[in-house]
Protein backbone atom coordinates (compact mmCIF):
# COMPACT_ATOMS: atom_id res chain seq x y z
CA UNK A 1 0.00 0.00 0.00
CA UNK A 2 1.30 3.43 -0.95
CA UNK A 3 0.03 6.51 0.87
CA UNK A 4 0.61 10.05 -0.40
CA UNK A 5 0.23 13.29 1.54
CA UNK A 6 -0.43 16.66 -0.11
CA UNK A 7 1.06 19.78 1.47
CA UNK A 8 3.70 17.48 2.89
CA UNK A 9 6.15 20.25 3.82
CA UNK A 10 3.54 22.21 5.76
CA UNK A 11 3.18 21.92 9.53
CA UNK A 12 0.35 19.36 9.45
CA UNK A 13 1.91 17.41 6.57
CA UNK A 14 5.25 17.01 8.34
CA UNK A 15 3.61 15.84 11.56
CA UNK A 16 1.39 13.39 9.67
CA UNK A 17 4.36 11.85 7.87
CA UNK A 18 6.18 11.48 11.20
CA UNK A 19 3.13 9.75 12.67
CA UNK A 20 2.81 7.50 9.61
CA UNK A 21 6.48 6.45 9.78
CA UNK A 22 5.79 4.88 13.18
CA UNK A 23 3.09 2.72 11.54
CA UNK A 24 4.39 2.01 8.03
CA UNK A 25 7.75 1.64 6.32
CA UNK A 26 9.11 4.84 4.76
CA UNK A 27 8.96 3.34 1.27
CA UNK A 28 5.16 3.20 1.54
CA UNK A 29 4.89 6.99 2.02
CA UNK A 30 5.04 9.67 -0.67
CA UNK A 31 5.42 13.38 0.15
CA UNK A 32 3.67 15.63 -2.35
CA UNK A 33 4.90 19.21 -2.32
CA UNK A 34 5.09 22.27 -4.52
CA UNK A 35 8.84 22.32 -3.83
CA UNK A 36 9.86 18.68 -3.33
CA UNK A 37 13.41 19.69 -2.40
CA UNK A 38 11.93 21.06 0.85
CA UNK A 39 10.81 17.50 1.68
CA UNK A 40 14.33 16.07 1.55
CA UNK A 41 14.53 15.85 5.35
CA UNK A 42 11.33 13.81 5.65
CA UNK A 43 13.03 10.54 4.74
CA UNK A 44 10.40 9.48 2.21
CA UNK A 45 9.93 9.74 -1.55
CA UNK A 46 9.04 13.28 -2.59
CA UNK A 47 7.22 14.28 -5.78
CA UNK A 48 6.37 17.68 -7.27
CA UNK A 49 2.70 18.45 -6.74
CA UNK A 50 1.40 21.97 -7.35
CA UNK A 51 -2.33 22.63 -6.93
CA UNK A 52 -2.07 25.47 -9.43
CA UNK A 53 -0.28 23.39 -12.08
CA UNK A 54 -2.79 20.62 -12.84
CA UNK A 55 -0.33 18.92 -15.22
CA UNK A 56 1.83 17.99 -12.18
CA UNK A 57 -0.97 16.26 -10.31
CA UNK A 58 -1.84 13.02 -12.08
CA UNK A 59 1.79 11.90 -12.73
CA UNK A 60 2.63 12.45 -9.05
CA UNK A 61 -0.24 10.16 -8.01
CA UNK A 62 0.93 7.16 -10.06
CA UNK A 63 0.80 4.02 -7.93
CA UNK A 64 -0.82 5.78 -4.97
CA UNK A 65 -3.49 3.77 -3.14
CA UNK A 66 -4.55 6.27 -0.48
CA UNK A 67 -4.29 10.06 -0.65
CA UNK A 68 -4.42 12.49 2.23
CA UNK A 69 -5.74 15.72 0.78
CA UNK A 70 -4.72 18.39 3.27
CA UNK A 71 -6.89 21.39 2.47
CA UNK A 72 -4.99 24.18 0.74
CA UNK A 73 -4.12 27.36 2.62
CA UNK A 74 -5.13 29.85 -0.06
CA UNK A 75 -8.63 30.80 1.04
CA UNK A 76 -10.75 31.58 -2.00
CA UNK A 77 -8.72 29.34 -4.30
CA UNK A 78 -9.17 26.09 -2.43
CA UNK A 79 -12.30 24.74 -4.09
CA UNK A 80 -10.72 24.95 -7.54
CA UNK A 81 -7.46 23.48 -6.25
CA UNK A 82 -9.21 20.58 -4.54
CA UNK A 83 -11.32 19.92 -7.64
CA UNK A 84 -8.14 19.53 -9.69
CA UNK A 85 -6.62 17.14 -7.13
CA UNK A 86 -9.75 14.97 -6.96
CA UNK A 87 -9.93 14.78 -10.76
CA UNK A 88 -6.25 13.80 -10.93
CA UNK A 89 -6.74 11.17 -8.21
CA UNK A 90 -9.62 9.64 -10.16
CA UNK A 91 -7.58 9.61 -13.37
CA UNK A 92 -4.59 8.04 -11.59
CA UNK A 93 -6.68 5.30 -10.04
CA UNK A 94 -6.29 6.36 -6.40
CA UNK A 95 -8.45 3.99 -4.37
CA UNK A 96 -9.25 6.19 -1.39
CA UNK A 97 -9.03 9.85 -0.29
CA UNK A 98 -8.89 11.23 3.24
CA UNK A 99 -9.71 14.94 3.43
CA UNK A 100 -9.04 17.48 6.19
CA UNK A 101 -12.23 19.51 6.48
CA UNK A 102 -13.55 21.85 9.19
CA UNK A 103 -15.32 21.06 12.45
CA UNK A 104 -19.10 20.95 11.87
CA UNK A 105 -18.49 22.21 8.33
CA UNK A 106 -22.13 21.67 7.34
CA UNK A 107 -23.54 23.95 10.04
CA UNK A 108 -20.77 26.22 11.35
CA UNK A 109 -21.03 30.01 10.87
CA UNK A 110 -17.27 30.22 10.20
CA UNK A 111 -16.53 31.92 6.89
CA UNK A 112 -13.99 29.18 6.13
CA UNK A 113 -16.69 26.52 5.83
CA UNK A 114 -17.91 27.11 2.27
CA UNK A 115 -14.93 25.68 0.44
CA UNK A 116 -14.84 22.67 2.77
CA UNK A 117 -18.53 21.92 2.18
CA UNK A 118 -17.93 22.26 -1.55
CA UNK A 119 -14.97 19.87 -1.39
CA UNK A 120 -16.94 17.32 0.63
CA UNK A 121 -19.62 17.45 -2.09
CA UNK A 122 -16.97 16.96 -4.80
CA UNK A 123 -15.70 13.87 -3.01
CA UNK A 124 -19.20 12.47 -2.74
CA UNK A 125 -19.74 13.06 -6.46
CA UNK A 126 -16.35 11.60 -7.45
CA UNK A 127 -17.24 8.02 -6.62
CA UNK A 128 -13.87 7.60 -4.88
CA UNK A 129 -14.22 6.01 -1.42
CA UNK A 130 -13.27 8.64 1.16
CA UNK A 131 -13.11 9.67 4.80
CA UNK A 132 -13.71 13.20 6.09
CA UNK A 133 -11.64 14.48 9.01
CA UNK A 134 -13.42 17.62 10.22
CA UNK A 135 -10.58 19.18 12.16
CA UNK A 136 -11.37 21.64 14.91
CA UNK A 137 -9.30 24.73 15.56
CA UNK A 138 -5.59 24.22 16.02
CA UNK A 139 -4.56 25.29 19.51
CA UNK A 140 -1.48 26.76 17.83
CA UNK A 141 -3.72 29.29 16.06
CA UNK A 142 -4.12 31.04 19.42
CA UNK A 143 -0.73 30.03 20.87
CA UNK A 144 0.73 32.02 17.99
CA UNK A 145 -0.41 35.17 19.80
CA UNK A 146 1.79 34.39 22.82
CA UNK A 147 4.88 36.39 21.70
CA UNK A 148 2.72 39.48 21.19
CA UNK A 149 0.98 38.92 24.54
CA UNK A 150 4.36 38.73 26.27
CA UNK A 151 5.55 41.87 24.53
CA UNK A 152 2.46 43.92 25.33
CA UNK A 153 1.52 42.41 28.69
CA UNK A 154 -1.93 41.21 27.64
CA UNK A 155 -3.59 38.67 25.39
CA UNK A 156 -6.20 40.32 23.20
CA UNK A 157 -9.07 38.95 21.16
CA UNK A 158 -12.80 39.16 20.53
CA UNK A 159 -13.90 35.66 21.54
CA UNK A 160 -15.48 36.69 24.83
CA UNK A 161 -16.15 33.67 27.02
CA UNK A 162 -16.49 31.35 24.03
CA UNK A 163 -15.19 27.86 24.75
CA UNK A 164 -12.62 26.67 22.22
CA UNK A 165 -12.03 22.95 21.73
CA UNK A 166 -8.67 23.57 20.11
CA UNK A 167 -6.38 20.54 19.93
CA UNK A 168 -2.67 20.47 19.13
CA UNK A 169 -1.79 20.09 15.47
CA UNK A 170 0.06 16.88 16.32
CA UNK A 171 -3.19 15.35 17.60
CA UNK A 172 -4.91 15.96 14.27
CA UNK A 173 -1.85 14.59 12.45
CA UNK A 174 -1.99 11.42 14.50
CA UNK A 175 -5.69 11.03 13.69
CA UNK A 176 -4.88 11.30 9.99
CA UNK A 177 -2.16 8.66 10.35
CA UNK A 178 -4.52 6.31 12.19
CA UNK A 179 -7.11 6.60 9.41
CA UNK A 180 -4.57 6.32 6.58
CA UNK A 181 -2.76 3.29 8.00
CA UNK A 182 -5.86 1.56 9.37
CA UNK A 183 -9.09 0.08 8.11
CA UNK A 184 -12.78 0.57 8.83
CA UNK A 185 -12.83 4.33 8.35
CA UNK A 186 -14.08 4.54 4.76
CA UNK A 187 -17.29 6.50 4.37
CA UNK A 188 -17.08 8.07 7.83
CA UNK A 189 -17.03 11.71 8.83
CA UNK A 190 -15.18 12.44 12.06
CA UNK A 191 -15.76 15.64 14.07
CA UNK A 192 -12.35 16.15 15.70
CA UNK A 193 -11.66 18.44 18.64
CA UNK A 194 -9.85 18.58 21.98
CA UNK A 195 -11.14 16.71 25.01
CA UNK A 196 -11.22 19.86 27.12
CA UNK A 197 -12.38 23.24 25.89
CA UNK A 198 -10.80 26.46 27.07
CA UNK A 199 -11.43 30.20 26.79
CA UNK A 200 -8.93 32.89 25.87
CA UNK A 201 -9.01 33.90 29.55
CA UNK A 202 -7.92 30.33 30.37
CA UNK A 203 -5.09 30.65 27.83
CA UNK A 204 -4.01 33.95 29.42
CA UNK A 205 -4.13 32.38 32.89
CA UNK A 206 -2.00 29.43 31.77
CA UNK A 207 0.47 31.82 30.14
CA UNK A 208 0.63 33.85 33.34
CA UNK A 209 1.21 30.72 35.43
CA UNK A 210 4.04 29.46 33.24
CA UNK A 211 5.83 32.81 32.91
CA UNK A 212 5.25 34.10 36.43
CA UNK A 213 3.83 37.29 34.95
CA UNK A 214 0.35 38.77 35.14
CA UNK A 215 -0.91 38.57 31.56
CA UNK A 216 -4.67 39.19 31.46
CA UNK A 217 -7.05 38.55 28.60
CA UNK A 218 -8.58 41.73 27.19
CA UNK A 219 -11.74 41.20 25.19
CA UNK A 220 -12.29 43.79 22.45
CA UNK A 221 -15.11 44.69 20.09
CA UNK A 222 -14.65 42.85 16.80
CA UNK A 223 -13.94 46.01 14.81
CA UNK A 224 -11.32 47.18 17.31
CA UNK A 225 -9.56 43.81 17.27
CA UNK A 226 -9.52 43.80 13.46
CA UNK A 227 -8.07 47.31 13.46
CA UNK A 228 -5.25 46.28 15.83
CA UNK A 229 -4.41 43.25 13.66
CA UNK A 230 -4.34 45.45 10.56
CA UNK A 231 -2.19 47.97 12.41
CA UNK A 232 0.25 45.17 13.20
CA UNK A 233 0.71 44.59 9.47
CA UNK A 234 -1.83 41.90 8.58
CA UNK A 235 -3.81 42.44 5.37
CA UNK A 236 -7.15 44.13 6.03
CA UNK A 237 -9.23 41.22 4.74
CA UNK A 238 -7.33 38.71 6.87
CA UNK A 239 -7.57 40.97 9.93
CA UNK A 240 -11.33 41.17 9.53
CA UNK A 241 -11.58 37.41 8.98
CA UNK A 242 -9.58 36.57 12.12
CA UNK A 243 -11.67 38.97 14.21
CA UNK A 244 -14.81 37.46 12.68
CA UNK A 245 -13.70 33.95 13.64
CA UNK A 246 -13.30 35.17 17.21
CA UNK A 247 -16.84 36.55 17.09
CA UNK A 248 -18.03 33.13 15.93
CA UNK A 249 -16.01 31.49 18.70
CA UNK A 250 -17.85 33.69 21.20
CA UNK A 251 -21.06 32.06 19.97
CA UNK A 252 -19.71 28.53 20.35
CA UNK A 253 -18.51 27.84 16.80
CA UNK A 254 -15.20 26.33 17.98
CA UNK A 255 -16.71 24.12 20.69
CA UNK A 256 -17.25 20.37 20.52
CA UNK A 257 -17.45 17.88 23.38
CA UNK A 258 -17.78 14.63 21.43
CA UNK A 259 -14.23 13.46 22.26
CA UNK A 260 -14.02 11.68 18.90
CA UNK A 261 -10.40 12.72 18.43
CA UNK A 262 -9.10 11.10 21.60
CA UNK A 263 -11.00 7.89 20.86
CA UNK A 264 -9.52 7.81 17.36
CA UNK A 265 -5.92 8.29 18.51
CA UNK A 266 -6.29 6.10 21.59
CA UNK A 267 -5.09 8.68 24.12
CA UNK A 268 -6.23 12.00 25.63
CA UNK A 269 -5.63 15.06 23.47
CA UNK A 270 -2.68 17.31 24.32
CA UNK A 271 -3.51 19.59 27.29
CA UNK A 272 -3.49 23.37 26.81
CA UNK A 273 -0.61 23.62 29.31
CA UNK A 274 1.60 21.54 27.01
CA UNK A 275 0.70 23.69 24.00
CA UNK A 276 1.64 26.83 25.94
CA UNK A 277 4.87 25.23 27.16
CA UNK A 278 5.83 24.32 23.58
CA UNK A 279 5.02 27.84 22.38
CA UNK A 280 7.20 29.36 25.10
Amino acid sequence: MTIAITGATGALGRLTIAALKSRLSADQIVALARSPEKAADLGVTARAFDYDRPETLEPALAGVDKLLLISGNEVGSRAAQHRAVIAAAKAAGVKEIVYTSLLHADKTPLSLAGEHVETEAMLAASGIPHTILRNGWYAENYAGAIPSALEHGALIGAAGEGRISGAARADYAEAAAVVLAGTGHTGKTYELAADDAWTLADLAAELSAQTGRDIPYRNLPVADYAAILAGAGLPQALSEAIAGWDADAAQGALFDDGRVLSRLIGRPTTPLAEVVKAAL
